[in-house]
């Protein structure tokens, strides 16, 4: 986001007008002057990255209406009051309204330098917020591979957003292969350390004596810093953290400790255990569980995720098809279901897997998905159960799955659709309709 300060200046007095915008301007903002009210109104949108100074009193639509006018655009908005003698029961009801502040006439220009100040950086984080969250949805960043429409990823999504403005340190749990590093290089993307080091660390990587010096250290001359201090500013990730021995957990637990209420490294779990009935907070000692799961992140296995699965799989089947300069293997119905249905103990990893294979095995002409996932579910050791489905709901996953790839295929070319799925222009509409999907989104 752009570092200008922007402040939109509005009173219906010249004089008052221009000191005011100069004074801003001399203070490193880039105000736009308005002589009226209405003015103001007609170019002000919900996207404005700036602040609102306006005067109360003024012909025309006043400093309230306007007040009104700016909340119903966008309620986030700073907007700082100018009052004259007399006003300051108007400039209180104007607070009410969600007015930022005021001042009342004749004012210190520093205050005004002050306010603008303290209300600019609040609307950078409203747009800086609002920014990750349009590249959540339009996949311009590293959260793009976290994709998935069912409720629990986009939750994920949004914690992720929110969870990333805070310093406090994330403990990550879920079974393998769900995405939990992916997850913690996102978080480390969209939080004010981005621009610091990352640094990914597996505590079951080594023994008790190498992590412990990896970590703290000491280390001899001509070594790495210990990560403590290489990832200081930045965030450490630490993989496999059930792994750490009860002496080493001490030892971290006092390496936060010693960091104060603002942690200068911040850590991020990730929990990885495979025991059946078991969780992070079996294994760690409590005091480190609780300083660690300040914030909380839960990866949803992939066979909770519904249709999800056969949007992954069609996203790197098409990947690797063209990877491997071949056609993208289309999927009957039965195996869409099957897909669907398959308990995936390996997770994401385990998908990608199979899509790979499958994409290796429509080039050798043949082959089904089941004996793709029966072989890969060998390579599995995690046991686990999952639910089944109408018989309904897996051939409208199948058709979602089919309208959604043939569009993309065809970049939203509908007449190319009706042709490839010999469908009716007036089906196709109503398809589309019951499945959510919008022309445009493939143009």
């Amino acid at each position: 986001m752009s570092n200008t300060m922007k402040v939109a200046v509005i009173d219906d007095e010249l004089d008052m007008r221009q000191s005011i915008s100069q004074w801003l301007s001399l203070s490193g903002f880039e105000p736009e002057a308005f002589s009226t009210a209405t003015d103001a109104a007609a170019v002000l949108t919900g996207d404005f990255p700036g602040v609102v100074v306006t005067d109360i009193r003024m012909p025309g639509m006043d400093g309230m209406q306007l007040l009104r006018k700016i909340k119903s655009l966008d309620s986030s908005i700073p907007v700082i009051m100018i009052t004259g003698h007399g006003d300051v029961p108007m400039a209180v009801e104007a607070m009410r309204l969600g007015a930022f502040d005021f001042l009342e006439k004749p004012f210190n220009p520093d205050e005004l330098t002050d306010l603008c100040k303290k209300a600019v950086r609040q609307r950078r984080l409203v747009m800086d917020s609002r920014q990750l969250r349009r590249e959540l949805a339009t996949g311009d960043s590293i959260i793009e591979k976290l994709v998935g429409d069912h409720p629990a990823m986009v939750r994920l999504r949004e914690d992720i957003v929110d969870l990333g403005q805070s310093d406090g340190h994330v403990l990550i749990e879920g079974e393998t292969g769900t995405g939990k590093t992916l997850v913690a290089h996102a978080l480390h993307a969209v939080s004010a350390r981005a621009s610091k080091n990352f640094v990914l660390f597996s505590c079951a990587s080594a023994s008790e004596e190498d992590v412990s010096k990896r970590l703290f250290g000491p280390v001899d001359d001509g070594q790495p810093l210990p990560l403590m201090e290489d990832a200081r500013g930045g965030t450490l990730v630490l993989e496999d953290i059930e792994a750490l021995s009860q002496s080493l957990q001490t030892k971290l637990l006092s390496a936060i400790n010693d960091q104060g209420e603002i942690a200068e490294t911040r850590i991020i779990a990730i929990c990885n255990l495979q025991e059946q009935g078991k969780t992070c907070e079996d294994v760690l000692r409590p005091d480190l569980f609780y300083r660690l799961a300040t914030l909380r992140v839960m990866v949803p296995p992939l066979r909770s995720r519904g249709d999800d699965i056969l949007t992954l799989f069609a996203r790197y089947s098409e990947q690797y098809a063209d990877e491997y300069g071949c056609e993208t293997p289309k999927i009957p119905a039965e195996e869409a279901a099957q897909l669907l249905q398959a308990p995936w103990p390996g997770n994401v990893r385990q998908l990608i897997n199979v899509a790979e294979r499958a994409v290796l095995q429509s080039r050798r002409g043949g082959g089904s998905l089941a004996s793709l996932l029966m072989a890969n579910q060998d390579e599995q050791q995690v046991v686990v159960t999952t639910e089944g489905k109408a018989l309904k709901e897996y051939v409208e996953s199948f058709e979602r799955m089919l309208l959604d790839n043939t569009m993309r295929r065809h970049n939203g070319s509908i007449a190319a659709v009706m042709d490839e799925l010999r469908l009716p222009r007036r089906t196709l509409n109503e398809k589309m309709a019951k499945y959510g999907l919008v022309r445009s989104d493939y143009t």
